[in-house]
């Protein structure tokens, strides 16, 4: 315990000193809030704002219309993986430890919206380390989560840690209703001071169960081995949407609408297996895998009056990107560039060009216990190479089916193969020999 508090501790004073004049010049009220949310296992195909016509997500589809939404979001294919680089702001390559797990000394954005005094909150899906304390430890003054100190079901009577506490419900309760309730709490309690609220959903990651407004919805079921089936997908596809409603109504009824950044964004692709229609393209969820299916997600950006109404940006996105635009769009100071990976693009959600990236890179070991080599690789919207000299042209082989040799490659592939191993190169010494 004493390990935790210093490193709380010492965070704290690393933060605390540029905040001062910030603080000085800004008050409490002025500042606005943010909302990121994370769905679980939700790629690119399923929205229908991005032409997905499987599925209904009429919550979502009007936030993208009333906002801007993104073509080339990419995140981790894994969920570990991901939501380290999201709330670090730091590719895996640098502070990655194993799968369920995100290392006590890393800062993420809970500690730096804590340090500038938004009043913080996570709610959802945790699996990052079972120690009681981390949430505190990474900047969350309230949390109620899944999968924290245990793994008890997650949706018909399920088990969840809620400050600390671990309750069980056995009620018919559906746990994406307990943790989204929380979060409209959270909203209410604090709708005086700024509020930072990450909410990493539950949804839509297997086991594949009915939802409350499902047919087969059964408030007895216990256990995840229960009535699955792949058809209860989408049922959890619009069940996620409708929860988001109840979100946005919140800070529609409470005032806050005008005042808050909404996020949108999925962790890594759909699950295994889900095939789902964008008109008559059929997309295969890859999730883990290193394909375009395994790491194509939506990402929809809305913040009324701030952010253009049905605008559409093929920028390309990365995991390491949420924090210091977050930071941007909040005035919130960020860590120096030199300790992130992530490149802000809060200036296109303001109408600017930005710096876009050229490309993302990605370092992916999942379970790093194994002894396993990582899979390291660098991409743009065109062409792939893999660190071992595996090169795939993008547009032409999405699923990359047929590898190109560099040697052989000419014009465009040759100059995308020497760019992309040049990105690789940047990283050749980033990875701790301590970890």
């Amino acid at each position: 315990m004493k390990k935790f508090t210093a490193i709380i501790v010492s965070r704290i004073i690393l933060l605390l000193v540029p905040l001062v004049s910030l603080q000085a010049n800004n008050s409490a009220a002025a500042k606005p809030n943010i909302i990121l949310l994370l769905a679980d296992d939700l790629g690119y195909e399923t929205i229908g704002a991005n032409g997905g016509t499987s599925y209904q997500t009429p919550v979502l589809d009007q936030l993208a219309a009333g906002g801007m939404r993104f073509t080339h979001c990419y995140m981790q294919p894994l969920c570990t993986p991901t939501r380290v680089q999201l709330m670090t702001g730091r590719s895996n390559a640098r502070n990655y430890i194993d799968f369920g797990q995100m290392d006590p000394k890393a800062v993420t954005f809970g500690n730096i919206f804590q340090t500038a005094g938004y009043a913080t909150c996570v709610v959802g899906k945790w699996q990052l380390g079972r120690n009681p304390k981390l949430p505190q430890v990474f900047g969350f003054d309230e949390h109620c989560l899944w999968q924290h100190t245990r793994r008890p079901p997650r949706y018909a009577n399920p088990g969840l840690e809620i400050n600390g506490r671990e309750k069980n419900y056995n009620q018919g309760e559906y746990g994406p209703d307990i943790v989204n309730d929380y979060a409209i709490d959270f909203i209410v309690r604090n709708k005086s001071k700024p509020f930072m609220l990450y909410y990493p959903l539950m949804l839509t990651h297997a086991p594949y169960q009915p939802t409350p407004d499902s047919k087969k919805w059964n408030p007895n079921a216990v256990g995840e081995s229960i009535n699955k089936a792949d058809a209860h997908f989408g049922d959890m596809v619009k069940y996620m949407d409708k929860l988001i409603g109840k979100l946005v109504t919140t800070l529609d009824a409470e005032g806050l609408r005008d005042n808050t950044l909404l996020i949108f964004v999925g962790d890594n692709g759909t699950g295994n297996g889900i095939r789902s229609s964008m008109g008559d393209r059929t997309v295969i969820g890859r999730k883990g895998s290193t394909v375009e299916a395994g790491m194509h997600v939506p990402l929809i950006t809305n913040w009324p009056g701030r952010i253009a109404k049905g605008k559409v940006c093929n920028d390309l996105v990365d995991s390491t990107d949420f924090l210091p635009t977050m930071c941007e769009a909040m005035a919130v100071p960020c860590p120096a560039t030199e300790q992130l990976d992530g490149r802000t693009f809060w200036p296109q959600l303001c109408g600017q060009k930005g710096l876009p990236r050229d490309w993302i890179y990605a370092w992916y070991m999942p379970h790093a216990s194994r002894k396993t080599k990582a899979t390291e690789f660098a991409f743009n919207d065109r062409f792939k190479l893999y660190s071992d000299g595996t090169f795939f042209d993008l547009v032409k082989d999405v699923d990359e089916k047929v590898p190109l040799r560099v040697p052989a490659l000419t014009g465009d592939a040759a100059a995308g193969a020497r760019s992309l191993q040049q990105a690789i190169d940047c990283y050749k010494d980033a990875r701790p020999t301590t970890l």
